[in-house]
Order: C-alpha cells, then sequence, then structure tokens
C-alpha cells in the first residue's frame, strides 16, 4: 500500500459529503424544518431537520456556515439527550460546565468567518483517562477522584484549538482494564458499569467503553478513545461505531494515564469513518485542507467502485464463534462483489506474541504508572495505588482483585536485559506478522472479526474477551480501525481492518469504501435483555 498523507486523505472523505448533503442516501441530511421532530421513548436525534444519528461533520459545518443551525444549538442538544438517554447506559461521567460557552465562542468565529477548522463547534467526549484542566480526570479510579491534572493532555490542547467542543468526560474500564486479572469491561469505582445500548445487559467491552457506548446512543458527534490493545477496536466493534487506533507515535500520549509507552495511543472514535478521519487530522496535526489546498473527491473511499481492485486478506479467527464466521462469509463475498479480491490468511507467530506481550506491559506499567502518578495529587506511586485499593472498599464493589498491580509491581524492571529481550523480540515479530503477511499476498489490509457478540455483564465472572485479532497491530505500533460489519442477532460485530506503519491514510480510506459497501450500522434500541441467550 502506498504511503498517502492523513491531510490529503482527510480533504477528499470531507468534500464528499458535502457534495451529497441533501441528496437522497443513507448519509444525506433531511431539509431544513426549523423545529424538532417528534420525540422517541429515548429522546429525539432531530435538530431542525438534522438526525443526529446519521449526519456527518462535513454536513454539520455546511449548515453552520450558512446560519442554518449552531454550535449552540447542536452542544444543547447533546446534554439533553445525555440527559435523558444515558441513564440507560452509564457512559458519560460528567459534562464541562463550560461546554454552552464553547459552543457560543464557535458561533461567534462562525459569523465572523474566522472557523479554526472542520472540528470548530463540534461536541467531543473524551475518555476520562485524558487529562484535562477544568474537569477530574481519574482513569475510572477514586484515587484520582481529587482535584483535576494541571494542565490538558496535548491532544485536548489540540482540540481546543482546533475550535472544539469539550463536551465532557465518558467513563471507562478502571485503570483500561490493568488492575484485575478477571475484570469487568465497562466498570469503574467512579462511574459504575457502562452498559452495551443495543442490549442493556450485555457488556461493552473495554476499556475506551464509555466513549463507544456514548456514540452509539448519539450523545456525542465524535469521541476520544485510548488503547494499549484492543481497546478502541473492540468497543467499537460491539457497539456498532468505528474506531481508529492510530500508529503509535501519531497521537502525543502525553497526559494520558499510561499503561506502555511502547504500545499507548489515543484514538478518534466516531459513528462513521469520515469523522473518524477529520478528527485524526486534528490530533495528529495534520491540516485537514492539505498543503496545497482543498483536494477534490477521487479518493477510493468516495467512488462506487472505490473497493474495486483491492486486496484484503481475511483472518477469520473462528474461536469467536460460528455466529461470527458466518458473518465475516457473508462480509467477504460482499466485499468481492465490489470488485475486491479477497484471500484468506493467517498471520504468523501469534502463540509467541501471547507469551511475550502480557509480562513486558507489566515492567512497563509500573515505570510508566509512577511517573504520571509524580504529576498528580493522590498516591505518588504504584505501591501507593495497592494501598489505596486495600483501605477503600468502594474500589471493591464489581471485582476486588489488582493481581496485575502486584505482578507489576514486582516485575523486572526496563533496564532489565530479560525486558530488554522481550520488547525486542515482540518489536520484530509482531511486525513480521503483517508485513510479511501482507507482501505474500500483495495485500492493501489484513481483515477480521473485531469481537464477537457481547456477553453478559457479570462482576463475579468478569469479560469473556480472549479476542487476538488486535494484537498484531497494537504490539507492532501499527494502525488498526474498526468499521461495523454487522449483527449477530441483535449484537453489532465489527470488522478489524490492519496495515503497515503509518499507513493510517490508506487504511481509512478503504475502510471508508467498506463501510460505504457493508452499509451495516443500524441504531441501538436499548433492549433490556434477548433470548436465547448467546453469551459465549
Amino acid at each position: 500500500m502506498k504511503k498517502r498523507s492523513i491531510a490529503a486523505l482527510t480533504a477528499a472523505l470531507t468534500v464528499a459529503p458535502l457534495l451529497m448533503a441533501g441528496a437522497p442516501g443513507q448519509r444525506a441530511v433531511a431539509a431544513d424544518s426549523g423545529t424538532d421532530g417528534p420525540s422517541s421513548p429515548t429522546e429525539s436525534t432531530l435538530l431542525r431537520g438534522v438526525d443526529l444519528e446519521t449526519v456527518t461533520i462535513p454536513e454539520l459545518q455546511a449548515r453552520m456556515k450558512r446560519g442554518s443551525l449552531t454550535s449552540s444549538e447542536l452542544t444543547l442538544s447533546y446534554l439533553r439527550r445525555i440527559k435523558a438517554v444515558d441513564p440507560k447506559i452509564n457512559a458519560v461521567l460528567r459534562t464541562s460546565p463550560t461546554a454552552l460557552r464553547q459552543a457560543a465562542a464557535s458561533d461567534v468565529r462562525h459569523r465572523l468567518g474566522k472557523v479554526r477548522g472542520p472540528l470548530d463547534g463540534i461536541p467531543v467526549l473524551l475518555k476520562d483517562n485524558v487529562n484535562t484542566r477544568d474537569m477530574p480526570t481519574t482513569a475510572g479510579s477514586l484515587a484520582l477522584a481529587g482535584s483535576p491534572p494541571a494542565t490538558d493532555a496535548d491532544l485536548v490542547a489540540r482540540l481546543r484549538a482546533a475550535g472544539a467542543v469539550i463536551l465532557g468526560k465518558a467513563n471507562l474500564s478502571e485503570w483500561a482494564n490493568f488492575r484485575a486479572a478477571k475484570p469487568t469491561s465497562g466498570w469503574s469505582a467512579v462511574g459504575g458499569q457502562t452498559n452495551n445500548p443495543y442490549v442493556l445487559d450485555r457488556n461493552p467491552c473495554g476499556s475506551s467503553s464509555g466513549s463507544a457506548a456514548a456514540l452509539a446512543a448519539s450523545l456525542a458527534q465524535v469521541a476520544i478513545g485510548t488503547e494499549t490493545d484492543g481497546s478502541i477496536v473492540c468497543p467499537a466493534g460491539m457497539n456498532g461505531v468505528v474506531g481508529h487506533k492510530p500508529s503509535l507515535g501519531l497521537v502525543s500520549r502525553s497526559g494520558v494515564v499510561p499503561i506502555s509507552a511502547e504500545q499507548d495511543t489515543a484514538g478518534p472514535m466516531a459513528r462513521n469513518v469520515v469523522d473518524t478521519a477529520i478528527t485524526l487530522s486534528v490530533l495528529s496535526g495534520h491540516d485537514a485542507t492539505g498543503a496545497h489546498g482543498a483536494f477534490g473527491p477521487t479518493d477510493a473511499a468516495t467512488r462506487p467502485d472505490g473497493l474495486r481492485g483491492k486486496r484484503i486478506g481475511l483472518w477469520r479467527l473462528p474461536s469467536l464463534g460460528a455466529e461470527v464466521d458466518a458473518l465475516m462469509t457473508r462480509t467477504a463475498a460482499r466485499l468481492r462483489a465490489a470488485g475486491a479480491q479477497v484471500v484468506e490468511v493467517t498471520p504468523p507467530y501469534q502463540d509467541r506474541l501471547a507469551d511475550l506481550e502480557f509480562p513486558a506491559l507489566l515492567s512497563e506499567f509500573r515505570r510508566d504508572i509512577d511517573t504520571y502518578l509524580s504529576t498528580r495529587n493522590g498516591p505518588r506511586d504504584l505501591a501507593g495505588l495497592i494501598e489505596f485499593n486495600r483501605t477503600h472498599p468502594a474500589e471493591r464493589t464489581c471485582f476486588a482483585g489488582q493481581e496485575l498491580f502486584e505482578q507489576a509491581l514486582v516485575a523486572p524492571p526496563t533496564t532489565d536485559p530479560r525486558y530488554r529481550a522481550m520488547r525486542a523480540e515482540l518489536k520484530n515479530l509482531s511486525r513480521r506478522s503483517i508485513d510479511e503477511t501482507m507482501a505474500a499476498h500483495d495485500l492493501d489490509a489484513i481483515a477480521s472479526p473485531a469481537n464477537p457478540p457481547a456477553w453478559t455483564t457479570d462482576c463475579a465472572r468478569g469479560d469473556n474477551d480472549v479476542i487476538p485479532s488486535s494484537t498484531p497491530a497494537a504490539v507492532a505500533g501499527y494502525p488498526s480501525l474498526s468499521v461495523p460489519a454487522g449483527f449477530v442477532g441483535e449484537l453489532p460485530v465489527g470488522l478489524l481492518l490492519m496495515a503497515g506503519d503509518h499507513q493510517d491514510a490508506g487504511l481509512l480510506s478503504l475502510g471508508a469504501a467498506v463501510e460505504q459497501r457493508l452499509d451495516a450500522w443500524r441504531a441501538p434500541r436499548y433492549l433490556p435483555s434477548v433470548t436465547p441467550d448467546t453469551t459465549r
């Protein structure tokens, strides 16, 4: 796959929805009516003729430019939906007390023609392990629930500079699921349990649980998640939205509660690939208009034949269940019908990666969490966190364990030759697993299921989430992207796409074409439960 600039891709993806706005089609915006539509049992998603469930950022910006919609109206509508809908899913920890002031400032810029970019006036939710100077940043733990950090994370500073409205903070799996041996994804002592909007007794996957569930419920236009291994792409797949794990280093991790500097990254999540790509352009610092001005909609993602000639390797992973495997068969058939060539592949070295990754992360977590905690009020190191959990019963109301903390405390330091050998082998084998597979079959991307159907949430049992598809790209530091593939009954399943180092733009382009072809998204129905039980 040839390297292409994120700026060029984003511009191409941005122009196409503007050309199609108002025309019949999946993402078309309804004509202006000046009034909201009738309220549904979960609060209307209509705002002045705009359907929040399907509208894209370019369509919103077009309306704000001509004055038929304001950021203040958009932000207030999302705040009202959070109040009405979030009690069902418990995805939003807090909203920003300045959100409407931020929106009003954006409205002034729009009126004066001084818009800062495609995210100006767009409401964004942040996972609550991303530092904000004006709101608590807790990683879901009561240990950090005191005063906010002194400064914003670098990515938050970029969002503010771009004019985005920081709407609030989303719940997450406490400590990004790196505390207990058998955690329950979507639970934190600060926020309680986040539910899957499609079926409320099912799990949202972790650790960017609140970010994904909030997007599925249309509680924000975009959200920020973080991933060490699977924590963006699994929640995205399980909640029927789009999630992009960028190449390592493309987005600054400064001011983000860490697990491992060798694998951690923040990334954009949205209900469509267009909004995901636009948000990445801001997070990564690439101008969405490109160095040479706007690009026309010539990208593969915006053409009806955008998949023609693309070569995709399908990694089936039948261990995720017969229903998921059947969905992958149907997905491959639809991609082939659109002109793609789909070949079955099995990336090598997966057993060895599974053996090495966890012990390496233990050493890295000890180093990196101690560094982060030294910047915050509360426990100053990992030993202090362990003692905090022992003495605060509220930290043990869903699961009591902190085995990962305890193992990290005695893990070899990152200066130990044994650790260095592990990380060097991990980097080598993970990159080879993708590079060799793509070269052998001349692929544009490798595809696999992002998740099984959501399991029933159960604090006593913990998660049922051995999902190997995210590991190669996560360990290699390569990009991956989850787009909706379809459903097993009422439960969404994502298609995970991965490619080589810093091939983010090409992967997003391909993902947009796949999204357009599969057309698999549908709004959640907030069902309390489903039968028969499809828990794996």
